[in-house]
């Protein structure tokens, strides 16, 4: 796999914010089948069993929070990273209602930090700064939404989503203008998106594969609170795939790359959570719901799909694999890892990009 991504990712130190959490580990993953040198920063694994811990990868792994300037900034002096790629994050949206000053602290003041170190290490050439496709202010009228739309929020974690690409833009604009690339400055800044992320190895609490497959291994059915709810349902590699290719861009000097990016499924493969659920039951017949919509719920939104065509036009970026491709490779996962004891991983990342190859994706060549 090292021709991908023109093999720009080879040799390069790559510093991974929340590299212990579901899509970071999957992401540190890709990024050692690239040839980079993997500095994770984070936390310590959030679930257990984690996929971090399963994937007992042989990179540089320091554990830290963002919210400690201190030790964020002794990482970047010692490592001089060539790409930071930030994810660490508080990543739930109900968990922000309990807890709204900690998803504050650190979704906006913790991405600042960041920023902030980038600004003092003059090794880095170029930032991806991972948010959500929540940052927007969601009319849900069914347009989907494209990266001009404004930044918003309805709760606490959305707001943070929207609050910290607006620190990401502030710091682009003052400190790293890609107008003033190669003059006054060496670094290019990004911002990606994306809707909800499935896959083997994720085992957070209150999201609906998840549930789902805890659902099965305890033969205790699964309450869905949110039937009917629209949602981009993705595999992780799908997003994983476009950040790279942003922080390939970066690297190569692309000042075009320095914005927000959207990645999503297309406008057609968009599921509802019950249909979701009822793809799962197909490949994994224990899997059991019981429908509980109530209004008491803390606000989440009922439509939201992101418009991609900024990245299919000016990346080349496209999906590879369908929604339902995608439940059917992440319910398999689970059931090779509780059955058969199996980590379907890597045979999941070959899967993907032999048939990105098949479909000439400008990111293999």
């Amino acid at each position: 796999m090292t021709t991908l991504f023109a093999d720009q990712y080879r040799h390069k130190t790559v510093l991974l914010t929340g590299h212990t959490g579901f899509k970071g580990s999957w992401l540190a993953y890709w990024l050692h089948q690239l040839g980079a040198r993997v500095v994770g920063f984070s936390l310590p694994a959030p679930t257990q069993p984690s996929h971090w811990h399963l994937m007992q990868l042989p990179i540089t792994h320091l554990t830290g929070n963002i919210n400690d300037l201190g030790s964020l900034q002794a990482a970047f002096a010692a490592q001089q990273p060539d790409l930071v790629i930030h994810m660490a994050a508080q990543a739930l949206v109900r968990p922000s209602y309990q807890n709204p000053l900690d998803t504050i602290q650190t979704n906006i003041i913790g991405t600042a930090n960041v920023l902030d170190c980038v600004r003092q290490t003059a090794s880095v050439r170029g930032v991806v700064v991972v948010t959500s496709d929540k940052c927007y202010e969601n009319p849900e009228d069914g347009r989907p939404l494209t990266e001009t739309d404004a930044m918003g929020g309805y709760d606490p974690y959305s707001m943070s989503k929207g609050a910290a690409e607006l620190v990401t833009s502030s710091y682009r604009n003052s400190f790293f203008n890609p107008a003033q690339y190669g003059r006054s400055h060496q670094t290019l800044v990004a911002s990606v998106r994306a809707g909800n992320v499935i896959g083997g190895g994720d085992w957070a609490v209150d999201r609906l594969i998840p549930d789902l497959i805890r659902g099965s291994v305890s033969g205790q059915r699964v309450v869905i609170r949110n039937p009917e709810a629209v949602r981009p349902w993705q595999h992780v590699l799908e997003p994983l795939s476009g950040y790279l290719l942003v922080g390939q861009q970066l690297l190569l000097g692309n000042q075009q790359a320095a914005t927000g990016w959207n990645f999503g499924p297309d406008s057609a493969d968009v599921l509802s959570v019950r249909a979701v659920v009822d793809q799962a039951k197909t490949r994994w017949s224990q899997i059991g719901i019981d429908e509980q919509p109530s209004d008491n719920n803390p606000h989440e939104a009922h439509l939201l799909r992101l418009n991609c065509d900024k990245a299919h036009q000016l990346l080349n970026w496209q999906p590879v694999w369908t929604t339902q491709a995608a439940i059917g490779r992440t319910i398999d996962w689970y059931r090779a890892y509780y059955e058969q004891n199996q980590l379907r991983t890597e045979a999941d990342l070959r899967a993907y990009v032999q048939q990105a190859q098949a479909a000439q994706l400008i990111w293999t060549r």
